[in-house]
This record gives structure tokens, sequence and C-alpha cells, in this order.
């Protein structure tokens, strides 16, 4: 006979019966409800299928409509031209994202970014520690970590190669061409320019 105390066995509990037919009268409810007042759920379903294929499938704007939900610069909405147009310094553009950073970011792979040219192919790129400058002018300084904490290395000085620009945000945690891991663009990747509406 064992000495050991005596320890009641824990009680599973039973199914109960019905369950299933419950869960599938709930969902047929709904669908009852969906198709009555499709005109409501139609909208929904639209933005979310555009979301998935934004995200998974194609991430090019399709629509001359964006909006920015990142602080790199002050504008929430813009008006994308597809117009072939030579690129000035100053202009607002959009591009395709095809840094070093989707190798440790894949979801970055073909994502839209939203900058402003600030260097044109023949301008020299230096940096001093941290500091970015174009011709001589700082435009801003590299930060030494990601918000993931990872290490941001900046640009290596160089002269901006032909059919390359360096394009960068206002705020200084935008990421932009001051960092190696998201560089220069290359004219193929450059979207449209847009014109910053509020």
């Amino acid at each position: 006979m064992s000495n050991a105390p005596h320890q009641p066995a824990a009680a599973i509990p039973a199914a109960r019966p019905g369950s299933g037919r419950r869960i599938l009268g709930c969902v047929g409810d709904f669908l009852r409800h969906a198709r009555q007042r499709w005109y409501l759920y139609l909208p929904i379903l639209a933005i979310w299928s555009l979301a998935y294929v934004r995200l998974f499938v194609d991430a090019t704007p399709r629509v001359p409509i964006l909006f920015n939900w990142t602080p790199s610069l002050p504008y929430r909405v813009a008006w994308l031209q597809h117009d072939p147009h030579r690129l000035q310094r100053g202009d607002f553009i959009v591009f395709s994202f095809a840094g070093e950073a989707q190798q440790r970011y894949p979801g970055l792979h073909g994502q839209p970014f939203f900058k402003i040219v600030r260097g044109l192919p023949g301008d020299t790129v230096t940096v001093a520690g941290r500091q970015v400058a174009i011709n001589g002018e700082d435009v801003g300084v590299a930060k030494t970590k990601a918000y993931d904490h990872r290490p941001l290395a900046p640009i290596t000085p160089t002269v901006i190669p032909p059919r390359y620009y360096y394009v960068q945000g206002t705020s200084p945690d935008s990421f932009d061409s001051r960092y190696q891991e998201s560089g220069l663009v290359r004219a193929e990747q450059v979207i449209g320019v847009v014109v910053p509406l509020f």
C-alpha cells in the first residue's frame, strides 16, 4: 500500500451536446444578415481585399491618391503623377523600396516610400561621423539604431552615379538614403512624382 497522499483526479469537462450545431446556427444567421445588408459589407470586403493585395501581392500604388501614415514627411495625402518627369532637387517622389534592409525585413521589398529628392546624379555625398552632407551642405544625421535596436550604418561617401538619386524625409526618424540599408534610389524604382495636398 502506498503512503502517498491521495490526489483527486482532474475532472474532464464533457463536450456539450449541440455546441457544433449552435456554432453553425450563428454562422448561418450572420450569412443571412450579410446577404440582406450586402451594401454594408461590400465596401468592407473591398477594402480588406485591396489591403491584402497591397501587402502580399503587389505594393505598387494603382490609384492616384496616396496616404502617408509615417512621420517621415509632414503630409498625409498626396496626388501621384505617373507622367515621365526629369527629377529635380526638392521633388516629392514615390519609389519602390529595393535597399539592403529588405534582407532583414522581407516585407519592405517593393513597398512604396514617399520621400524628397535631395541629391542628383553627380552630387557628392560626404559623411563626417554620422553627419551626412550633399555638396558640402548638411542634410541630416544618421541614427545609430533602428526602432528594433538593430544597428544602422550611415551611407558610404560617394559621388551619385547617373540614374541614381539621394532621397530623404523631413523627420529625423525617416528611413532614407542617409543609411546604407536604404541607399540611393535607382531611376527604375521611381513610381512617380507626387504633389502633396495636405
